[in-house]
């Protein structure tokens, strides 16, 4: 589903929840500025986008650096001719249809408001655990299989939010810097060559935009509902594939056609997210 599709309709559901509130009186207005602590529970996954349909593996043959090269056989073919598939090998010829999960997300948070008049504006600091995770596989001609799998384990948000209040209800738009932690891994069924695995563990700086609704239920105690989306770009892991006990013309450092070793990427770095959340907080 395109990232299009989600916009309106968190839309929607932000402001038909608070039709009510458009409704009542001002008359009392309770104030919106102080700080605040709490944190959110809720769902995140990643969109169908074109960038991710089309990720495949990346090889580098030559040791340049650069990827796009071709894993050649003893023969001159693209030992990777069987393809690639956006999702995890179920079988050394097969994968799963679709590379994207949507799990459970959790954070806590601490703010800050101030009001002007009906109009709120403040700034959140939050962290906790989105637990998404996207493959890309490809298929040599062995027939062997050959998975990366990218997790977002810990991640991170300092927002700004700029809302407008009424009565207690406040409506509001949020964006900023987001950070994120994440966790890689590399399976395949290719018993023949070693594999090892550089830079399992990402850091990587992005950022975060949304809006939201939050509802004083009492002078102290808001509850809300939160849309984010989020987009990273973690390019720094890559397994590097040796000779192994596979022998000196395996495809994969064949001196004929290679440096001696292949080094594998993901082609596209990208990795975005979506999340609704339920929020609670405490307001001093």
């Amino acid at each position: 589903m395109k990232l299009g599709y989600f916009v309106p309709v968190g839309t929607i559901a932000l402001f038909a929840l608070a039709t009510p509130a458009l409704a009542q009186d001002d008359a009392g207005s309770p104030d919106w500025t102080g700080p605040y602590v709490g944190g959110s529970l809720g769902y995140n996954w990643q969109p169908n986008n074109t960038a991710n349909d089309v990720e495949q593996l990346y090889f580098d043959t030559d040791g340049d650096g650069s990827y796009g090269d071709i894993v050649r056989t003893g023969t001159g073919g693209n030992a990777f001719a069987p393809g690639m598939c956006d999702g995890k090998a179920t079988s050394a010829t097969t994968c799963s249809s679709g590379d994207r999960e949507g799990k459970a997300a959790w954070s806590v948070m601490a703010g800050y408001d101030r009001q002007f008049g009906n109009i709120v504006i403040g700034g959140v600091l939050e962290g906790g655990q989105s637990y998404g995770s996207n493959y890309v596989t490809g298929f040599s001609t062995t027939p062997a299989s050959y998975t990366m799998v990218r997790k977002l384990d810990w991640e991170a948000a300092a927002r700004l939010r700029a809302g407008y209040a009424i009565n207690r209800t406040l409506i509001y738009a949020t964006g900023g810097l987001a950070y994120g932690k994440f966790k890689n891994d590399f399976l395949t069924s290719n018993t023949a060559n070693n594999f090892a695995q550089n830079n399992r563990t990402e850091d990587d700086w992005g950022y975060t935009v949304g809006g939201g609704i939050d509802q004083k239920i009492s002078d102290n105690f808001s509850i809300g509902l939160l849309y984010r989306y989020t987009r990273f770009n973690p390019n720094d892991y890559s397994v590097t594939v040796t000779q192994g006990s596979a022998p000196a013309t395996n495809p994969f450092v064949n001196p004929a056609t290679t440096v001696g070793q292949t080094v594998i990427g993901r082609s596209n770095e990208q990795y975005t997210t979506q999340s609704v959340r339920v929020t609670a907080a405490f307001r001093f």
